[in-house]
């Protein structure tokens, strides 16, 4: 494969294997049909699991060899579906040839048997009563069921049929005429003269789904799960799919609602371009998706598309040239004029590679066979009725666009969808349909908000105060103040002002001068943002200024936070600490010489260090040199190679009633060919971990005249049960050894390799250790009714962070302020991205335990340094108690720069008041005592003998 799954691919992938040759199996001996159901949430990745699994039959894993004459047919409901399918295996398989993917089309094709060694693609529109490819005549000698039968009875034992996704997409008839063609290759067809498929491999979303389609048949059936949680972790899938409506009526909201879509599609592009000129990425150039109306036959919308492109350049600042803004409308593929502006229609598969489009308008053709990452910002014109539609269509809008988690700013990792003609009740329909009709059971947090009413909101460590803002209303319009999103100019473009007043640019364009804006005339504010949080700023009011276009100051608010908390280099103390979070998982995906490799790899591409990968590869060369001369050493090894190279043909002879007879029949020996010497050697090479240790090996100790004895070498010690064993020991200990030495010095890569870096150390432990990093922006939760702190690390651009804490975990926040050497403090959520994460054992499980603060103070040694604290109260009558606590005072022991680490519980002081009683483990004496504490009575005299109160 040209790209690297993600570690739930590869277990699905290997799951397949397992499955599908234990089907095949079953087949050969019953002759009973067989179905696996291969089940993943929509964004999992299926058709790319799929393709990895076709090349691994075509030719052969560590664990099966190659079936080059395997037959494989690809049947789903949309001829777009599988031309997006057919795509993906041609540009990401690397061993597939272009041209062994066939299209099974209704004009030419004609073939008595499937051919061996190809991917055929076959649509359920083409194979309906009456169409060509089930009728003889006009040059065709077989129909499709003639071919299909006589593959089924000639090729059985490489044929593979798949059923993608169900009838996706389809509705009433269409999808009972699709479930009904499927069903034939499930079932059988008499009226066809079809039996049922031997082997059949249904993708689907939902079991529900394909369960549908099985219901009634005698297969055996074989399940092949991929959870949600697990696409969750990958970060294929954004975290968030936010869907706002707006509460008020208005005969006009719908253009006052594209504005808003407007705002936070411009927003995206922001955002966007900061991040990826920082990590050094091509730009991503988010799109806004707008979907309009049917129309009649005079007019091909009912929505005003003129008045949608006006409104969006006029609140974007830009003005669309050809190319730009394209149309998906089923009923033309010619240009249409929007506005003044040429739209040429544009094939929905196409939109995501052509990075020049910035706005899509479509009506109903975005749902099936359409994938787009880029897609960020959707508007929907559409009425409350089509709430399963939209579901199917923002069901591909959620994947990411880089296919990771961004970890430095947390806006990119959702998706937006604004309905204005939905209400609550509404939207939560569209929830509904998307997580079970059309995503079973969505792997991302799904919100309905209203405009006026938000769920969710950024924090960041670099707050701007955004005054309140004038915006010259247009007539007969409806405008909403959209929390301070209104137009800025500054946001789209580096360049002055006009009349030279000056604006703070949240970002420049940097490098990608395609957003540089007109001047907007309907906009009349200009906003200036001074930062809050200043560096040794002693003055704690800082002030925001708004002008209307005659420059007149109309409003002075003050900001009243903490200024003095400098935010980022509070974050960047915390990034470069080498603090350790961890990953649980409950099995390893990979073994240790692939995380090795990997690892080493990575090494090399930093120029972190360029000897480790080759001189790994040298010390394996070593082993299997070891190995042969140890053979040698023993007087056995002539003997191994000459049964490699041989083999014997025995015959046993057996009468009618199947009792053995001797014969004269005796056993034959052969020789093998010098191909059967070469697969076994590619065997061999994916067993040492495909990284060309095998050629190094002939390299090292290369002689033409026994070459092939130098293969056989490598074909031994792969072989060799217990030379594996001592491989896999060798590569544990080397991934460890480079783990730890390099683990501190990865907070300094890029975005990109940090990632790869996680990847790799997460796939290679059960419990990886990974360096703790904060982003600059995260989004929580919006509490109206929480409490207002200036002094949490992430606030909003007011400079504070609205929060609602229980009784105990306020109580530790007062005592904690009241310190001479409190700085501020960070709520540590359960299972963010970027949460410290501390693993602990309860029951014999491995569980992962988030603490609820993390407390920054001032170094009283060293004034420019900060000192960390991780902080838990903690119920004693949980059961967890002793458990947290030992995995606390192992962390201790692992971190030893961090401050406090307290398990905290409230007790009486001497005086009898109630009180918070702590027990750092930071303190070798507690964290000693806790370590040999065998039951929660120990902990609890633990908490006696050395709980402090504050």
């Amino acid at each position: 494969m040209k790209v690297s799954l993600f570690p739930f691919q590869e277990l699905a992938l290997k799951h397949l294997r397992i499955n599908t040759a234990e089907a095949l199996g079953s087949y050969q001996r019953t002759h009973t049909p067989q179905v696996i159901s291969f089940t993943a949430p929509t964004g999992a990745g299926k058709t790319i699991i799929m393709t990895a699994f076709i090349e691994s039959i075509l030719f052969g894993d560590e664990n099966y060899p190659e079936q080059t004459d395997a037959i494989f047919v690809w049947l789903s409901d949309s001829p777009e579906l599988n031309e997006q399918s057919k795509l993906k295996i041609d540009t990401k398989a690397d061993k597939i040839r272009l041209g062994q993917c066939q299209t099974i089309n209704d004009e030419n094709f004609d073939a008595e048997f499937l051919e061996d060694g190809h991917i055929y693609f076959l649509n359920t529109q083409k194979i309906g009563k009456g169409k060509n490819l089930t009728k003889t005549g006009d040059g065709r000698s077989f129909t499709i069921w003639e071919t299909l039968r006589n593959t089924i009875t000639e090729k059985s034992n490489r044929l593979y049929f798949i059923i993608d996704e169900a009838h996706r997409g389809m509705k009433d008839k269409d999808a009972a005429k699709a479930t009904t063609i499927m069903q034939k290759f499930l079932k059988g067809s008499q009226e066809d003269k079809l039996p049922a498929m031997p082997v059949v491999i249904g993708m689907s979303a939902t079991s529900e789904r394909f369960n549908a389609l099985v219901e009634g048949t005698s297969s055996t059936i074989h399940k092949v799960v991929v959870s949600p949680e697990e696409v969750r972790s990958s970060g294929l899938l954004k975290d968030r799919i936010v869907i706002s409506y707006s509460e008020e009526s208005s005969v006009n909201k719908s253009m006052a609602v594209l504005q808003a879509a407007a705002d936070d599609w411009k927003d995206k592009w922001d955002h966007w371009t900061q991040y990826c000129y920082e990590q050094h990425y091509a730009y991503v150039n988010p799109i806004f998706v707008v979907q309009v109306e049917n129309g009649t036959q005079s007019t091909i919308s009912a929505t005003d598309l003129d008045e949608c492109l006006k409104k969006i350049e006029e609140r974007t600042g830009l003005n669309f040239v050809k190319g730009e803004v394209v149309h998906t409308f089923g009923e033309t593929d010619s240009s249409i004029t929007i506005s003044g502006l040429e739209v040429p229609y544009e094939e929905p598969s196409r939109i995501q590679e052509n990075k020049k489009i910035k706005v899509v308008f479509f009506k109903e053709n975005l749902s099936t066979g359409w994938d787009c990452p880029r897609a960020e910002t959707m508007m929907s014109f559409r009425r409350a009725k089509d709430a399963t539609y939209i579901a199917q269509l923002l069901g591909r809008m959620i994947r990411t666009p880089m296919q990771m988690h961004i970890q430095v700013d947390d806006t990119l990792n959702d998706v937006h969808l604004y309905l204005p003609f939905f209400e609550k009740e509404t939207v939560d329909d569209v929830i509904k349909a998307l997580q079970s009709e059309e995503g079973g059971s969505i792997p991302t947090d799904i919100y309905g908000e209203s405009i006026e009413n938000k769920k969710t909101e950024t924090l960041t460590i670099t707050p701007k105060r955004r005054a309140s803002h004038i915006t010259l209303q247009i007539p007969d319009q409806q405008n909403f103040d959209f929390s301070g999103a209104g137009f800025d100019n500054s946001n789209f473009s580096d360049q002055p002002e006009k009349n030279n007043v000056s604006t703070a640019t949240n970002i420049s364009s940097k490098e990608n001068n395609s957003l540089i804006p007109s001047n907007n005339s309907n906009t009349e504010t200009v906003e200036t943002d001074i930062e809050s949080s200043m560096p040794n700023n002693s003055d704690d009011n800082c002030g925001k200024t708004t002008l209307t276009k005659d420059h007149e100051i109309i409003e002075d608010n003050e900001f009243t936070g903490s200024s003095t908390i400098d935010r980022q280099k509070i974050v960047k103390a915390i990034n470069d600490s080498g603090l350790l979070t961890y990953n649980v998982r409950q099995i390893r995906i990979n073994d240790y010489l692939k995380s090795m490799f990997s690892l080493a790899r990575l090494l090399s591409q930093t120029s972190m260090d360029r000897d480790v990968l080759p001189e790994t590869h040298k010390e394996i060369v070593q082993l299997i040199n070891s190995y042969v001369e140890d053979l040698k050493t023993r007087n056995v090894y002539d003997e191994l190679v000459q049964k490699a190279k041989e083999f014997k043909l025995s015959t046993q002879v057996f009468d009618v009633f199947g009792e053995s007879m001797k014969s004269s029949y005796g056993e034959n020996s052969f020789f093998t060919t010098d191909a059967d010497i070469d697969r076994q050697f590619r065997l061999a090479e994916t067993r040492l971990g495909s990284e060309g240790i095998g050629n190094e090996y002939l390299n090292s100790y290369f002689n033409p005249d026994l070459l092939v004895n130098l293969k056989i070498d490598v074909i031994l010690f792969s072989a060799d049960d217990e030379c594996i064993a001592n491989l896999n020991k060798y590569a544990k200990f080397k991934y460890h050894e480079i783990n730890d030495k390099y683990r501190r010095y990865m907070t300094k890569l890029t975005d990109s390799y940090r990632k790869q870096y996680d990847r790799i150390v997460s796939d290679g432990d059960v419990i990886s250790k990974h360096n703790f990093r904060l982003p600059e922006t995260i989004t929580v939760a919006h509490d109206p009714d929480g409490k207002a702190y200036y002094d949490h690390l992430f606030v909003n651009d007011d400079g504070f962070a609205k929060m609602k804490l229980n009784d105990w975990e306020s109580g530790v926040l007062d005592e904690e302020s009241n310190r001479d050497d409190f700085i501020c403090w960070l709520r540590n959520p359960p299972r963010a991205s970027w949460s410290l994460c501390i693993p602990y054992e309860i029951d014999g499980d491995t569980k992962p335990t988030y603490p609820d603060f993390i407390v920054i103070r001032k170094d009283p040694v060293m004034p420019d340094e900060f000192i960390i604290d991780v902080l838990e109260p903690h119920n004693p009558a949980f059961n967890d108690n002793l458990g947290k606590a030992k995995g606390f005072a192992e962390y201790a022991r692992q971190n030893p720069g961090v401050g406090r680490i307290e398990l905290i519980r409230k007790g009486k002081d001497a005086a009898g008041n109630l009180r918070f009683k702590r027990l750092d483990m930071s303190m070798s004496s507690v964290r000693d005592k806790v370590s040999r504490a065998m039951t929660d009575e120990d902990l609890n005299h633990i908490f006696d003998t050395d709980g402090k109160f504050e």
